[in-house]
């Protein structure tokens, strides 16, 4: 491959990173601190890019090079950040899902994928109390962040900044037209993590835990209801209004790993998770259709429950729910 094809192909992989109403001659003078007339003779490869161009625009998109030049290393290139108490605590980690979510809902043509091994993370959103034990658990069982340390499960500590920011992300993520994969088991995750903090005296009394185990029973009826119809809604909607499509598979044999896939305007991204809630993103061509193709074969042994079904779809919602009363008929209160 020539060096005029290697820079045509660079502004190809940068525009379809784009929202569909972006100007690129636009993206790139900015980026470059040039004109628009510039941009475009890059862009048709009539001028050349400088190294120091070049280096500026694949990092700011986050291009791998090697992909771009078709050389295969036997590499895959992915981007994050790291949950961490010092420089990327629970606030930034949720900023930073608004604004991928962000990003995808902004083109014109989207649909997102979704292999569940828990309940979508975007759902503990849906209800405040279930956001709130989530988000304690994460940071202090999971992460340890030291804020939380000696510190006993409230309600009431949770904080209305991460709050309102759960809020939005379960706002764009509604506005998104999505395919989830669910299992029965999807539903345990959840459960281990509430009998822990019983086990573990983190609850002031079993009530709390009544509390979250019936929250989840709320949830579940909301996402019986928008499989049955075959779209998004916002929770407590009596009205409900659709906001996006959403197509519910049931599988009964395998469990997802909570791995996420959006396709925007025909560009392939892939959301690898990774330390239960953080996760890497590549756009890397060969691994995302590797992926893609898993998920077709999946849909085809997989049970569609969202509109269709309704007996695969009642027997599915009602396991979960009978794992919660089981659970709630232990309880001491």
């Amino acid at each position: 491959m020539d060096t005029g094809a290697i820079q045509r192909n660079l502004f190809q992989v940068i525009k379809s990173r784009l929202p569909s109403d972006a100007s690129l001659a636009d993206e790139v003078a900015a980026l470059l601190d040039i004109s628009i007339d510039s941009a475009y003779r890059r862009m048709r490869s009539e001028k050349p890019l400088t190294f120091d161009e070049l280096y500026k625009l694949s990092v700011h998109y986050r291009i791998s090079i090697d992909e771009l030049m078709h050389i295969h290393t036997a590499a895959f290139l992915f981007q994050g950040n790291l949950l961490n108490s010092k420089d990327f605590g629970g606030e930034d980690h949720f900023r930073s899902m608004v604004q991928i979510l962000s990003h995808f809902n902004s083109f014109k043509n989207k649909e997102f994928y979704y292999l569940c091994k828990d309940v979508p993370i975007f759902y503990h959103f849906l209800s405040r109390d279930i956001a709130a034990f989530k988000y304690f658990f994460w940071m202090k069982t999971i992460f340890d962040f030291p804020g939380f340390a000696n510190q006993s499960f409230s309600f009431d500590a949770y904080p209305a900044d991460v709050s309102d920011t759960g809020e939005k992300i379960l706002e764009i993520y509604n506005q998104i037209p999505s395919v989830e994969f669910w299992n029965v088991e999807n539903i345990n995750i959840g459960i281990r993590q509430v009998e822990f903090y019983r086990d573990s005296r983190m609850f002031d009394s079993d009530r709390d835990a009544l509390r979250i185990y019936e929250a989840w029973e709320k949830v579940i009826d909301h996402l019986k209801s928008q499989a049955e119809l075959g779209y998004k809604y916002k929770y407590g909607d009596a009205g409900k209004i659709p906001i996006s499509p959403l197509k519910v598979y049931f599988n009964e044999v395998i469990l997802g790993d909570n791995s996420m896939m959006a396709i925007l305007d025909g560009a392939k991204s892939a959301l690898m998770p990774h330390t239960v809630i953080n996760y890497m993103v590549t756009r890397d061509v060969s691994f995302c259709e590797n992926m893609y193709g898993y998920i077709q074969r999946l849909a085809r042994r997989s049970t569609l429950i969202s509109e269709v079904s309704e007996k695969e779809r009642s027997k599915f919602f009602r396991i979960l729910k009978e794992r919660i009363q089981v659970r709630k008929d232990a309880l001491r209160l």
